[in-house]
């Protein structure tokens, strides 16, 4: 009862005043659909460099913010320590490189030297111990030696042929293949060795891979570094893109090739062009939204636009022409129906509408209204609009 009587006393107050509202025409317009948000400038063609090794920063040759030239010398480093590397590598290289030959050809020239000598003796050792079983046998024949010392003797010849026999299969294959594959694995890891200290000596002077602009330098000459300290950073400014990053509900009205208008607070009244080269693959965590990271390829042939910054980004969804629009303020809704309110004479009626496709200050009107048809947009006084209340115009 007491709401009752609270919305009649309110209808009651109003009906003996003209409630104060803002209108607006129903007229033709164009409609253009955007979405705006944050993102992050990355340069397409990026360069970085590193430093090798823990050490001393020998030269920069460039500044902050120089045109470069590509192949150009941008900073060196103390080399002392890897030309060092180089040389114990190569030292390294060198000796398994000689054993593996020497492996694959049945060993060094003096080891074969050697090995011949031996087998020679050997051979020489055979040939004497059997011409004393020989003579042996005959003596015991005689009666001038025993069966002991014959016994002997053949003991003598069994080990000569045994160590005769050894040394000539020697001779035919002095290293098993294990050996030489041993030796082969050890050459590859000296060689790996070997270059990845070339590597690094190279490591130690940076040149420019291509023509760009140094946007980064951290360092400075004799500054200590540790290994993988960034040295520098290079990019083609005049190639960027924008990570954009829109929040999920938005992500489906996304496609390649729809413009792009970026700003940047450090430059204010400057705007950028670009267009969506990428849509969102997946949905993230940032900070506190779940978003989609959209590419965005713009056009920045004056470089202006650095690396690193933060932008706002803003993206055209969708434009209609010539179509009934009101603003947005206009529009109500309230069980499952939208309506605007009409200024018929003096007074507001409520007016159901179907809506089309609508941006941040309008809304398409599919049916409902007529053009030059005036709408209620809103009261001067915080007042609620209600139908059939009468109004005063203020312009």
């Amino acid at each position: 009862m007491l709401l009752a009587a609270g919305v009649f006393y309110s209808i009651r107050m109003l009906t003996r005043s003209r409630l104060p509202i803002r209108v607006a025409l129903v007229q033709k317009g164009d409609i253009v659909s955007n979405s705006s948000t944050n993102g992050i400038v990355e340069p397409q063609v990026n360069f970085e460099a590193h430093a090798p090794y823990p050490g001393l920063v020998k030269a920069v040759y460039v500044h902050e913010g120089d045109k470069i030239k590509a192949g150009e010398l941008l900073v060196a480093m103390n080399d002392s320590e890897a030309r060092t590397r180089v040389a114990a590598a190569l030292s390294g290289l060198r000796a398994a490189q000689a054993s593996y030959d020497a492996v694959s050809k049945g060993g060094t020239q003096q080891e074969r030297y050697t090995f011949a000598g031996d087998l020679n003796r050997t051979q020489a050792d055979r040939d004497q111990a059997e011409k004393q079983l020989a003579t042996l046998k005959k003596l015991v024949a005689q009666g001038s030696a025993s069966p002991n010392e014959v016994a002997a003797a053949q003991q003598r010849l069994d080990q000569a042929n045994a160590s005769l026999h050894i040394l000539s299969q020697r001779s035919q294959a002095p290293y098993s293949p294990l050996d030489l594959e041993r030796a082969k694995a050890a050459l590859a890891d000296a060689q790996s060795a070997y270059d990845a200290a070339q590597q690094t000596l190279a490591q130690t002077t940076v040149r420019a891979p291509f023509a760009g602009t140094v946007y980064s330098l951290p360092v400075s000459a004799t500054e200590f570094v540790q290994q993988g300290d960034r040295l520098l950073e290079v990019a083609d400014l005049t190639k960027v893109q924008v990570r954009a990053y829109f929040d999920e509900p938005e992500i489906g009205q996304l496609a390649v090739g729809l413009p792009i208008k970026i700003v940047w607070d450090a430059l204010p009244g400057r705007s950028w062009q670009g267009h969506i080269s990428r849509v969102p693959s997946t949905v993230i965590t940032y900070t506190t939204r779940h978003v989609g990271a959209a590419i965005v390829t713009v056009d920045n042939a004056d470089g202006r636009l650095l690396p690193d910054t933060n932008v706002t980004v803003t993206v055209t969804t969708g434009s209609i022409s010539g179509v009934l629009e009101i603003p947005r303020e206009a529009l109500h809704s309230g069980e499952g129906r939208d309506f605007v309110y009409v200024l018929d004479g003096e007074k507001l009626r409520r007016v159901p509408v179907k809506v089309g496709v609508n941006n941040l200050t309008a809304i398409q009107i599919v049916s409902g209204l007529q053009e030059g048809q005036t709408v209620a947009v809103g009261t001067t006084n915080g007042q609620p609009i209600v139908d059939g209340v009468p109004v005063k115009v203020v312009r």
